[in-house]
């Protein structure tokens, strides 16, 4: 449907045919920026998944070691274990840019390189069962970081998936349709004044003949 407010003349008509190739240049990019964007998505959703599953199955391994080793420790042996950490985890955010969508990036840094800090205790008084736990949860935090990296990427990635979606089908539906409809009445408008002229020119030039006959005619009188 054409607009309301569009004037019939050639630079309207320039005017519309240059929004019509912007648009539809506009649309193909748009386009393909959100078939990339669903593609990277659903890369990102099965890495979720698979991410999920793993630290759900290792927190549930690490809090069944913490059980057995609380039936095999006292309170307080346990408490006393566990109340000065040697290990310190640094976490560092950033973002990255993945089309156009600033998405988050963790990076880790840990207070020492030995990898036995992780546990604050001397193993004289403890069980097995509590080493076990501890580990399964420092082996886990890699995982856990990145599945918080790809939660919210899949969340902010969804919100720019949707924003896209409907700017293309704005620019389909809406702004492309009406640039040709107003072409197209434009184009027939001044065809029809181009027509109207060539018919006003032909009256005017037959006016101004048979007034040339009339004069000639009285002059050969």
């Amino acid at each position: 449907m054409p607009g309301k407010n569009v004037n019939p003349t050639r630079m309207e008509l320039t005017r519309q045919k240059q929004k019509l190739a912007t648009a539809v240049k506009g649309h193909k990019l748009l386009k393909d920026k959100r078939d990339e964007l669903m593609r990277q998505f659903l890369d990102l959703v099965r890495e979720d998944m698979e991410l999920r599953v793993k630290v759900e199955k290792g927190i549930k391994q690490a809090n069944r070691n913490l059980v057995l080793a609380r039936a095999g420790m006292s309170e307080e042996t346990l408490k006393g274990a566990l109340m000065a950490p040697k290990q310190k985890v640094y976490l560092e955010t950033s973002t990255k840019n993945v089309m156009s969508v600033d998405v988050p990036a963790f990076t880790t840094k840990m207070r020492t390189s030995d990898a036995n800090d992780i546990y604050s205790y001397g193993f004289a008084f403890t069980s097995g069962d509590l080493d076990a736990s501890v580990k399964s949860l420092a082996d886990l935090l890699p995982d856990m970081l990145r599945l918080a990296e790809v939660e919210k990427s899949c969340q902010l990635m969804a919100t720019e998936i949707e924003k896209t979606r409907r700017r293309v089908n704005a620019l389909e539906h809406v702004i492309i349709p009406e640039a040709k409809a107003n072409i197209h009445m434009i184009t027939m408008k001044l065809d029809e004044n181009e027509r109207s002229t060539q018919v006003r020119l032909m009256k005017v030039k037959d006016m101004v003949v048979q007034q040339g006959r009339r004069e000639e005619a009285e002059r050969t009188k």
